[in-house]
């Protein structure tokens, strides 16, 4: 009876081995991000997961947590250096890892997405992978957060002197700040997860973002105006810890960064659909939409490109360079 039950439990200690060992043999590897179902980060990713998966096989296994679940920008950018988790989407708050991303800052520097594609294919290598590379990460893939418009529960926003005195979400990063305080607005940087219960509890009374943010977090529901001011493009990145990344397989590391470049025309492809549908829910949602005077804006701006060029080092001729790749 002895013996039955010790062949018994060894025989269940192999199986249960058998098993770990076989679960083991397959990665699993964590994309956390802060975008909401309907979201383009959403779509975004899951397009990289599906492309990702396909490559993969039974090698590896890309999941994907959107709506915040693994962590705020801030913490999934630890993470990643933790190895907690092997990919995030930051956008705005790359601006705080290395100056060279405060670039994308600046207010309408970036014209559209062949131009911003155009800015990659030049100096995407040789600035942004390169400052990503020296502060532990690796830009993979550039995707997009998308254009910027301002909503508020106050008035319409015209000219940045309508902004005066208006309590501003803004994400946490420096130049977004310095931006709208040159505006005249009270810029409150504030992680995105909060935006909607600080607008509906009045605690802010606007924010900025995407059509596709704007939609997916339901803030047309606490927001009377919507103002087409395009007036920050921003893009996002698909960022691996670049000391975990090496780590992995040399074959999975090559399709993770295949399947990456792959996932971009999509994405472009998905954001400008969702440009044209979104703006026409929002407004069908009952929120007031005015088109900027965006001349009245850029005029505005100049000063915010003055610091930049004279306090980043490099920064003067990165502003040049961005703009003569404008078409």
């Amino acid at each position: 009876m002895m013996r039955k039950t010790f062949i018994t439990a060894l025989l269940g200690s192999v199986l249960a081995l058998g098993a770990s060992t076989a679960s083991a043999e397959k990665l699993i590897l964590k994309f956390g991000h802060v975008g909401n179902p309907g979201s383009l980060f959403e779509a975004s990713v899951n397009e990289f997961v599906k492309n990702a998966n396909a490559k993969l096989g039974d090698r590896a296994e890309v999941q994907a947590f959107g709506s915040s679940q693994l962590g705020k920008d801030a913490e999934l950018l630890q993470k990643l250096k933790l190895g907690q988790i092997t990919f995030a989407l930051p956008s705005s708050v790359m601006s705080s890892v290395a100056d060279e991303f405060g670039i994308f800052e600046m207010p309408y520097i970036i014209k559209s997405r062949e131009h911003m594609k155009a800015v990659q294919a030049e100096i995407g290598e040789s600035v942004f992978n390169a400052a990503a590379e020296k502060n532990g990460y690796k830009i993979l893939s550039y995707f997009e957060n998308g254009f910027r418009h301002i909503t508020n529960n106050t008035r319409p926003v015209n000219v940045p002197a309508d902004l005066e005195g208006i309590k501003l979400r803004t994400p946490k990063g420096e130049w977004r700040v310095k931006m709208f305080k040159l505006y005249g607005a009270n810029p409150t940087p504030m992680a995105f997860s909060e935006v909607f219960t600080a607008l509906k509890t009045g605690v802010i009374d606007g924010q900025e973002n995407p059509y596709a943010q704007i939609w997916s977090a339901k803030f047309q529901e606490v927001q009377k105006y919507l103002s087409i001011t395009g007036h920050v493009y921003t893009p996002a990145y698909v960022l691996t810890s670049s000391k975990n990344f090496a780590k992995l397989p040399e074959d999975v590391q090559a399709d993770l960064m295949a399947a990456a470049a792959e996932s971009q025309d999509a994405v472009y492809e998905m954001a400008a659909q969702l440009e044209t549908e979104l703006l026409e829910n929002l407004k069908n949602g009952g929120v007031t939409v005015n088109e900027a005077d965006k001349d009245a804006f850029i005029e505005a701006s100049k000063p915010v490109y003055d610091e930049f060029a004279s306090t980043v080092e490099g920064g003067a001729e990165l502003i040049e360079t961005v703009q003569s790749l404008a078409k």
